[in-house]
């Protein structure tokens, strides 16, 4: 009778699992491909936060301009009176809150009225302001602690993407 022996170290090792060097190679492609993948998706989610504030902005602006329309103002008479302007300070909540921004607005009434909308972000978005005025013009500064690249400031427009007006 004859006893059968494997033919090469090879059917042993392919019963046995894995190398350390094979985990290791497994363990290097892993990290690289993390190094690459979190910063890609952290921008994604401060675009898409991004929006918030500019939608948030662009919507209140337009608010504004029809109170105006119809009021030849920007803010009430009168604080709190009807008809109350979209940024009465005499509204339930002078500040509106867009996710992880605070949106602000400085009126200036008198015959060449005035406003600003500022939102200032707050959390995953700390150190990005954004603004418009009654002319429609926008600006926005982006300063740390925000990534690296999205510090940026654009006196003309919004800074949607990192790193461009």
């Amino acid at each position: 009778m004859r006893h059968s022996m494997p033919a090469s170290g090879r059917a042993l090792r392919a019963a046995g699992g894995f190398t350390l060097v094979e985990l290791m190679v497994t363990m290097a492609i892993l990290a690289i491909l993390t190094a690459i993948a979190y910063p890609a998706y952290r921008n994604y989610v401060l675009r898409g936060k991004v929006t918030y504030a500019t939608n948030a902005l662009s919507s209140m602006s337009a608010n504004m301009e029809r109170y105006y329309q119809d009021n030849r103002q920007y803010n009430s008479v009168t604080a709190g009176t009807a008809p109350m302007s979209p940024c009465d300070t005499a509204q339930p909540a002078s500040q509106f809150q867009y996710d992880t921004f605070t949106v602000t607005c400085a009126v200036v009434n008198g015959s060449n009225g005035s406003f600003t909308l500022t939102a200032t972000g707050s959390g995953q978005t700390a150190g990005f302001t954004y603004t418009i005025n009654q002319a429609g013009a926008q600006s926005s500064t982006v300063i740390a602690p925000a990534p690296t690249a999205w510090i940026l400031t654009c006196p003309t427009t919004w800074e949607t993407r990192a790193g461009s007006c």
